[in-house]
This record gives structure tokens, C-alpha cells and sequence, in this order.
């Protein structure tokens, strides 16, 4: 029980020091001019202010409130490192169990992970949360034990207690640190690309140590290996392979008595673009469709196209040079002999043999095309002729012949089912929204993946794979008729685009691919292909485990599943035949980048309570009280400050100067007072 006097004055307390004033002010005029009553009115005048003031006695039955230690328990990747674990449990059990020993005390054990994404380790955002359901006048101490790594200072909260941080790790600690300063997103095919690179030492690192090998791996080949210097940063250039995504792999071997080989490894994705993609379009006469080819090619900035277009046959009998027959005389030679291998796609549109090509350039165009080029064939009547392309040297090329017939009516073109899986014509928008054509070559297939037909069913549109190079037929010179938009129009400039791109190896368009879009840690596996069915995908982690999982189709053609990776790295992926790289998570998990154990993040916070830092390796530290203000931390110990805090159960008042009492002695001693001065 506590008793206590307390006021709750009617006006404020300045008010009541003017009246005050006022009264003393009075008594000592009346004193000064001897007037005998003045005492009598100077009690009156303090019964009155008394009055004001309302005096009560308060009793109040307490019931005091323990302590809180808020103790934080770092359980973040870094915190997984060496004996930090062991040590964080040997030091929050010893310090709970001492905690729980003193008088009056309470301890709440905070678990503090790995925040989400690559974070890292949220500490102060798990010391906000705790303060905020607790009662801030009953904390005594904070206690952190953690290696001192956290990511969100700009969090710390104002601190009700003294902090103190039980450091983990030890002095003698060392890592290295391998560090890709610089890598873009994007890359030129065929042009170096320049990545910054860094190793770094840090901690009681061995002296002595110069040089460090670096290996180098691309899309999981095998990998190169070269010297590296520690503490200087490397300009290291490289050339993409392939156009899409590149996964390139640097790692430095781990070292006796390192901390850790977790940030030894970095992965940096590229994807590998063109810079120019040159085509050349060779057109036997001039039609309504080689203006579309024209538009389309002329409207992608990154196209670089040669067009030429024969404007008057040779047959014309008028006595005029072949090589006379243009404003600009055809390079026949250059282009098709000594500069080929520079295209990355070869046109040929409406064009039968004139004699402007010799046979030995169209051999050449074949071998080009084995070799990995790309030449479309957009076929008009002259080709069911005598004259036809099939019937010179690229006909071994080409994936089908002409029957001589040329079919004039309408139809309208269907994608097959194996179009409808083939990324050139999936998902184009459906048949019943296209406009008709009128004209077709009848071929007869050898080769290739007949996507589309057209009239009685016959192939419009084969594709095939010739060597290394490819090639596409369309039996007919009717495209353009969906760019004028002729009975509704359809999606040609879609077609064609996706035609020329599927021809230059652009990777979104590949027909057969396996490939991972990763997201975090999570991977969705796609794989697209003509068949119908795909046996499982084999996942190898980066710690070599091997997981198998079946794929679902999505869509024609295309199958997925998903994948929650475990760990950050370098997976790989097998399908069949088809393989592929992906990299989870940041090329060097935040966690990683710095773990040797400071108190340095944490020093100036800290200070501001007059907390300390002391390391688990030196001895659990004890505890002892401390008053507020003081130093809170000295050699071996850390403080808390006691709260003494309390409940009140029960609360009874009573009026010092009740009304009617202060009725009573303001009359009695004012009227005393007159009737002493009317006597005198």
C-alpha cells in the first residue's frame, strides 16, 4: 500500500501563483499599516488558495510488474558458419538461464532469419516488432547475439533500454571474397563484352598470398582457368557464344581454413542479342509481294538488307549486255561467292534461273547453307517450271519439289498440327479470322515440318533443317494479300517475322528448346518440341543431387512445371536431348558478402544507451544492475537497468479541504478579522 498527498488544482498553477502574490501582497500592506486584523485575513487568503489547489490523500494498493530482457538469437545464413551456431546456443541458454534466475525478471527469446528474397538479416525489424508488443516501461535490457552482419540499421528503433551485442565468430576468422563489380544484361554476339572482377581477403587472412586461380565456365562447359591477383580489380572480356541467355560461371577454389566457399562462386546471366542482322533479298520480278518483304525488312532497324530485283530478263532478245541490264550492276560474284557467309539470311522471291546466277553460285548457296546459313524460298508459278530452282544446285536443299502443277483458286491456309506446336505459326491467331489466297505451287515433301497447307491440302509452308543451316518453302507468292488486308487479311506480318527469325536462330523460336525462367528461388521449366509427349526433367542441383519431375502441357507444344530450387547456384537440366544451364539467386547472396563477425554496424547504436559489445569466444558475459544513465557495460559483464514497474489494484481519495469546511474557516477567520480591526 502507498499513501500520498496529491493536488488537482481548479486553475492552473500560474493563476494560482498570481493569487498568491496577491494575498501575500495584502497580508503585508495590512501588517505595514497596522491594521490588528491582518493575520486573521492572511489565513483566510490561504485557506482560499488551499481550497483551489484541492489536496486529497490518495492510498493506492500496488502490485509490482517483473523486468523484460528482450533477447535477439540471430539464426541467419551468415550465423550458419563454422561453430556459430553452437556458440549462439551455449550463450542464449546461459544467458536465459541466468535471467531467469534473478528476481523479478522475465526473458523473451527472439528468433531472427533470413529476411525475404536476398535481404539478408533483419534484425532491427524483428527488434521493432518485439518492442512493439511489449509495454516499454517494463523493458530493462536488449540483447543481441548475432555475428554483428544485419542489413537494416536505418530500422533501429529508439531504444528504451541499453543494448548490448554478444558477438559470435572469432578473432582469427578469415574469407575470401570473389566479387563481379560490373555485368550487363545485354550483349553484341561476335563483340567482347568487359567484366570487372575483384578478389577480395578479409579477416586474419594468411600474408604471402599474391595470386589465386579463377575459373571460368560457360553454360556449365568446362571450365578455363587462369591467375588472378588478390585486392585489384580485373577487366575481363569475353565473347558470348550464342544469341539468349548466357550463364557464365566464375569460381575461385576454396582455401585452407577459409570461412567459407559460399561466396567463392559468382554467376552472371547475359543475354547475347544481334547488333545486325544482314539479309539479302534477291526478288526475279517485280510483284505486289516484294514490296511486303521490303516493309517488313526495312521496318526492324536492326535488319541491314542488300534488295535486288530484276527488272528486264535476259531473254529479251534487244542485243543489250546481261551486265548492262541495271542502274547498278548485280554483284553476282561478291555476294555469292566471296561475301555469303556474311548473311544471316538469303531471300529468294519469285526467282527461276535466268543465267544471272550461274550454276556454281546456287552450289555455293547450298554449301552456304550447310554450313549454318539461312535462305527462304517464297515460291511463284515459275517455280513449277523448267526454269525452277528445284532444278539447279540448291534443289538438294530444298525439303520439297515441284509436281509442275500450279493450283489457281481459293483456299484458305490451315496451321497443321504439328504447326500448331511449332513456334513460327503457334498460337497465330485461329483459320476463321484469315483471308483466302489464290494461288499455290503443288509440292511434293521430302523433308522438314509441313506447318501450314493450303488448297486440297497440300504443303504451304514446310521448314526443314539442312546441315547446320535451315531452310522454309512457302509454295506460294500470295502473302501479300493478308497485307492488303484481301478478304479480311491475317496475321502475315506476324508470320513472316517469326519466319525470318526462326531462320536466323533467334532462341525464343527454337522448336525443340528446354529452358528455366527463374524467379527468386523458384524456376519455371519450359520445354517446347513437336512431339507429344516428353519423358521428365532431370534437375542437378549445385550440390550434385539429381531431381526428376514430369511436365505438364500448357499448350500445344510447350510443357512446364515448377521448381522451388534449395539452394542458390548453378543448376542444370536435362530433357531428352536437350539441356540447359540456369542460375538461382543473386550472384552473391547478400548473407555472403561480408561475414567476418564485427560490432562495428552496431557500435554507434549502441553507444547511444551506453550498451557494450562483447564476444562469445572471451566467456559468456554476467549480468548486473545498473541505474539509468550509467555506464551500462564493463570487462566481462553487461548491464540492465530495473524498471520498477508496478500494477495498481486498488485506489481510494479523500479531499483534504472539503466545500463545506473551507466555507467554515474562510467566514470564521475573515469575520474574526473585521470584528478585530471594528474593536481596535
Amino acid at each position: 500500500m502507498t499513501d500520498a498527498v496529491i493536488f488537482d488544482p481548479m486553475l492552473a498553477w500560474p493563476v494560482l501563483a498570481v493569487l498568491a502574490a496577491l494575498v501575500l501582497a495584502g497580508t503585508v500592506l495590512a501588517a505595514w499599516r497596522g491594521l490588528s486584523g491582518w493575520a486573521l485575513r492572511g489565513l483566510a487568503g490561504l485557506v482560499i488558495l488551499g481550497a483551489l489547489a484541492q489536496p486529497a490523500f490518495r492510498q493506492e494498493d500496488r502490485a509490482p510488474l517483473s523486468d523484460i530482457v528482450l533477447m535477439l538469437e540471430d539464426r541467419s545464413a551468415s550465423q550458419s558458419l563454422s561453430d556459430r551456431p553452437d556458440q549462439t546456443q551455449t550463450a542464449a541458454d546461459t544467458l536465459a538461464a541466468r535471467l531467469a534466475a534473478r528476481p523479478n525478471t522475465e526473458v523473451r527469446r527472439i528468433p531472427v532469419g533470413d529476411g525475404e528474397g536476398d535481404s539478408g538479416t533483419q534484425l532491427m525489424t524483428a527488434l521493432n516488432t518485439a518492442l512493439a508488443e511489449e509495454p516499454r516501461g517494463r523493458i530493462a535490457g536488449l540483447i543481441a547475439l548475432s555475428d554483428g552482419r544485419l542489413h537494416d540499421l536505418d530500422r533501429a528503433p529508439d531504444l528504451p533500454a541499453p543494448l548490448h551485442l554478444v558477438l559470435t565468430g572469432r578473432e582469427d576468422d578469415w574469407d575470401r571474397r570473389l566479387i563481379v563489380q560490373n555485368a550487363p544484361a545485354f550483349a553484341i554476339l561476335g563483340e567482347p563484352v568487359t567484366l570487372t572482377l575483384r578478389i577480395e581477403d578479409s579477416g586474419a587472412a594468411p600474408e604471402g598470398v599474391v595470386s589465386v586461380p579463377l575459373q571460368i565456365s560457360i553454360d556449365g562447359e568446362e571450365p578455363q582457368q587462369f591467375a588472378m591477383p588478390i585486392g585489384q580489380d580485373i577487366e575481363l572480356p569475353i565473347v558470348l557464344p550464342h544469341g539468349g541467355r548466357n550463364v557464365i560461371q566464375f569460381t575461385v577454389p576454396q582455401a585452407d581454413g577459409e570461412l567459407t566457399d559460399r561466396n567463392n562462386t559468382a554467376l552472371v546471366q547475359i543475354n547475347g542479342v544481334r547488333d545486325r542482322l544482314r539479309v539479302l533479298l534477291v526478288s526475279g520480278e517485280p510483284h505486289p509481294g516484294g514490296r511486303t518483304w521490303r516493309n517488313l525488312l526495312k521496318s526492324d532497324s536492326s535488319v541491314d538488307l542488300v534488295h535486288f530485283t530484276i527488272l528486264r530478263p535476259p531473254e529479251k532478245q534487244d542485243g543489250v549486255p546481261v551486265e548492262e541490264l541495271s542502274l547498278i550492276a548485280f554483284p553476282t560474284r561478291e555476294l555469292f561467292l566471296e561475301k555469303i557467309d556474311e548473311f544471316d539470311l538469303i531471300i529468294f522471291d519469285r526467282y527461276k534461273r535466268r543465267g544471272i546466277l550461274p550454276s556454281i553460285y546456287l552450289d555455293n548457296v547450298s554449301r552456304y547453307i550447310r554450313d549454318g546459313g539461312a535462305v527462304l524460298v517464297a515460291a511463284g508459278p515459275d517455280f513449277a517450271s523448267a526454269d525452277s530452282l528445284y532444278r539447279s544446285p540448291l534443289g538438294e536443299a530444298l525439303p520439297a519439289g515441284p509436281t509442275a502443277r500450279v493450283l489457281e483458286q481459293e483456299y484458305l491456309p490451315t496451321v497443321t498440327d504439328v504447326g500448331k506446336r511449332h513456334p513460327v505459326t503457334a498460337g497465330l491467331t485461329g483459320p476463321e479470322d484469315w483471308g483466302r489466297w489464290l494461288r499455290q505451287v503443288e509440292m511434293d515433301a521430302t523433308a522438314g515440318d509441313i506447318v501450314m497447307t493450303g488448297a486440297e491440302d497440300n504443303p504451304l509452308l514446310i521448314l526443314n533443317r539442312e546441315g547446320e543451316g535451315r531452310v522454309a518453302l512457302l509454295a506460294s507468292d500470295q502473302a501479300w494479300l493478308w497485307d492488303r488486308g484481301y478478304d479480311g487479311g491475317g496475321p502475315q506480318l506476324e508470320l513472316l517475322r517469326r519466319l525470318a527469325h526462326w531462320m536466323m536462330k533467334e532462341p525464343e523460336l527454337e522448336e525443340e528448346a528446354l529452358w528455366a525462367e527463374p524467379t527468386g528461388r523458384t524456376m519455371r521449366i519450359i520445354r517446347r518440341t513437336l512431339d507429344e509427349t516428353v519423358p521428365p526433367v532431370v534437375i542437378t542441383t549445385p550440390s550434385g543431387e539429381e531431381v526428376t519431375l514430369p511436365l505438364e502441357e500448357v499448350a500445344p507444344g510447350r510443357f512446364e512445371t515448377l521448381y522451388e530450387g534449395p539452394e542458390i547456384g548453378l543448376y542444370r537440366l536435362a530433357n531428352g536431348e536437350q539441356e540447359a544451364v540456369i542460375g538461382l539467386g543473386p550472384s552473391a547472396p547478400r548473407e555472403f558478402e561480408q561475414t567476418i563477425a564485427t560490432g562495428e554496424l552496431m557500435e554507434p547504436l549502441i553507444e547511444t544507451r551506453r550498451g557494450g559489445i562483447r564476444r562469445i569466444e572471451e566467456g559468456v558475459p554476467v549480468l548486473r544492475d545498473v541505474a539509468e544513465g550509467r555506464p551500462a557495460a564493463g570487462r566481462g559483464w553487461i548491464g540492465l537497468t530495473p524498471r520498477e514497474a508496478y500494477e495498481t489494484l486498488d485506489m481510494r481519495q479523500m479531499p483534504l479541504l472539503p466545500p463545506w469546511l473551507v466555507l467554515i474557516l474562510a467566514s470564521a477567520l475573515i469575520v474574526a478579522g473585521w470584528l478585530r480591526e471594528g474593536r481596535s
